[in-house]
């Protein structure tokens, strides 16, 4: 299964400012910054990396879903329930 490009655009652009984050969580740390601050900033690249993984797990999920049957029958309740067993 390959991930719909159209959609993947969100989440490429969402990695891309993980990055930049992560270059700057280094960078404070290379300065001797507080450990508060790195601490804050490095929560915020986690969380973007967990909410870039998610989307690409959904977008995934709902592909396999509309392969086995019509796209008009997409049981949200069925992809919700496979969606929270992964995380």
């Amino acid at each position: 299964m390959e991930l719909p490009p159209e959609e993947m655009g969100p989440v490429v652009n969402r990695l891309k400012r993980a990055q930049g984050q992560l270059t700057g969580v280094i960078r404070m740390l290379e300065e001797g910054r507080e450990c508060e601050d790195v601490v804050t900033q490095l929560a915020a690249v986690s969380r973007a990396l967990d909410r870039a993984g998610f989307a690409i797990v959904a977008s995934g999920l709902r592909q396999c879903m509309v392969q086995e049957g019509d796209a008009a029958a997409l049981d949200t309740k069925k992809m919700e329930k496979l969606f929270l067993s992964l995380a």
